[in-house]
């Protein structure tokens, strides 16, 4: 273990759940709201998510969806259509009873009984099926392509900022199609575009495949999901979508008249990703001194800070600093101009640096009297490290800062993806060594186990109870096939699926 003084304690090694709380906080990200299990998403953090939006937001529209906006409260009766649905959501629905409140002695009572409970939205599948409803009579008009941003609640009893909340930030959507080939044409046309958004975006990159039968989404048919590796070699699904088939629009009574005049019900996908994403990134990510964030998604993509030693030369360095800015500022990057601050608060130069390598912003410039005098500036890379700096001519920092941010971008992914390769086992076959790769070696660092593996899986009830004694599950089967035969690692039985097994948030 290094001794050198790190901005995050603990490190990562240490007590990574904690380090990540403490990278939250660093950062400025976010914070516990008084609500019990939701948070205050704090500027920093919510321009993170304004950036990863925008460029989903975009990718959506591409693929040929508009965007709308449903009811935040859900008819008890329509959760109850779809049994499974209602079945696979119902110990995390928050409900709503009465619509006023009365004083009384000071207190404030509830009044008003609704007729029918309404439950906070988990999921639109059932309030944008009723509007699917009226909206699909003939063939013609389908596909039906929606999408929506909204907030969810889901009572989740143990909570962690970005990665599980009882209200928490995404987008659902939610589509219509005549046959069963298109829709499913859709769900993989929509977990490819989360795929890019991952790893060319995010630079996260991740596993596509196939949820088992257990795991998949209460009432759809299939479901597919992305796996990403974060630091402490566990997995976080990162997005879903799925294949629905004509269970909910027989639950909404989602119903066209084909080309050939006959009535039958459509089929239907829905798909969807949240502001866990932010969680991934900063797991997949942030190193000992704080958040480092890939400059497509950063807020700002260059701090100046201006050194000033004496009084009297704040002016030309304050001068000096906004030229740079300036020209920086007519460049692109990512499809919009180059973000830049100019950190003029009246604080020491260290501490602005600090505060802002552990905000994770992918270029900062230290700009003095000095520098004025040779036309040159002080720039680091937080992917080099918060003390690695190289002199540049300012021309030069300004001139090449696209290409500068972009192999920032590229260095966090290249770096990510060889973590997870490293830590990926191909060659465990027995239940012995599957069971010693993810045993814990110290009982107080839970985290400390192999990674993933990759392995045969034949599936069944004794299997899955074997997995679960180890907080082990089946996080996908990849959609890249060995097509070879073999025997499942858990159970021995013959097996020709290839399985990603791992523990998980």
């Amino acid at each position: 273990m290094s001794n050198e003084k790190t901005a995050i304690s603990p490190r990562r090694e240490q007590d990574y759940p904690e380090w990540y709380q403490q990278v939250v906080k660093a950062a400025d990200l976010a914070e516990n709201s008084v609500v019990r299990g939701c948070m205050v998403i704090k500027p920093w953090g919510y321009g993170v998510w304004e950036s990863v939006q925008r460029h989903l937001d975009a990718m959506i529209k591409a693929t040929g969806h508009s965007n709308a906006y449903f009811p935040l409260f859900i008819p008890l009766s329509f959760l109850e259509k779809e049994a499974s649905h209602v079945e696979g959501f119902a110990k995390e629905c928050a409900v709503v009873t009465h619509h006023r409140l009365e004083a009384k002695d000071g207190k404030l009572i509830p009044k008003g009984e609704l007729e029918e409970p309404l439950v906070v939205r988990p999921t639109s599948e059932t309030i944008i099926g009723e509007s699917f409803s009226r909206w699909v009579q003939s063939y013609r008009d389908l596909p039906l392509l929606i999408n929506q941003w909204a907030n969810v609640v889901r009572w989740e009893m143990r909570t962690r900022l970005f990665l599980r909340t009882a209200e928490f930030l995404w987008q659902e959507g939610h589509t219509a199609h005549a046959s069963a080939e298109e829709a499913v044409e859709e769900t993989f046309k929509m977990l490819e575009v989360y795929r890019v958004l991952a790893e060319e975006v995010l630079a996260m990159p991740v596993i596509t495949g196939e949820k088992i039968p257990e795991e998949r989404f209460p009432g759809a048919v299939d479901t597919y999901c992305i796996e990403a590796m974060m630091q402490d070699r566990k997995a976080l699904q990162a997005g879903t979508s799925h294949f629905l088939g004509q269970n909910f629009a027989k639950a909404s009574d989602i119903k066209f008249l084909n080309k050939d005049g006959q009535v039958e019900h459509a089929y239907t996908t829905s798909w969807g990703v949240s502001t866990r994403l932010i969680g991934g990134v900063i797991m997949t990510h942030a190193d000992d001194d704080g958040l480092r964030l890939p400059p497509r998604i950063a807020p700002k993509h260059v701090v100046i800070i201006p050194v000033i030693p004496k009084p009297e030369s704040e002016a030309a360095v304050l001068e000096y600093a906004e030229s740079i800015a300036s020209g920086l500022r007519a460049q692109s990057y990512d499809g919009r101009p180059v973000e830049v601050v100019v950190d003029r608060r009246d604080i020491r130069g260290g501490d602005k640096s600090w505060e802002w390598i552990k905000k994770g912003i992918p270029v900062r410039i230290e700009v003095g009297p000095r520098d004025i005098e040779s036309g040159q500036c002080v720039l680091y890379r937080r992917d080099q490290g918060p003390r690695e700096k190289s002199f540049v001519p300012a021309a030069t920092a300004v001139a090449s800062i696209a290409e500068t941010l972009q192999s920032i971008q590229q260095s966090y992914f290249s770096a990510a993806v060889a973590y997870r390769d490293a830590n990926i086992r191909r060659d465990i076959s027995s239940f012995e060594d599957f069971k010693a790769f993810f045993t814990p070696k110290n009982e107080d660092k839970p985290e400390a186990h192999g990674g993933f593996v990759l392995a045969k899986w034949a599936g069944g009830a004794d299997a899955l109870e074997k997995l679960s004694e180890l907080k082990v599950t089946v996080r996908c089967l990849p959609l890249e096939q060995s097509g070879t035969a073999g025997s499942c690692v858990v159970t021995g039985r013959p097996a020709v699926k290839d399985a990603i097994f791992a523990k998980a948030y």
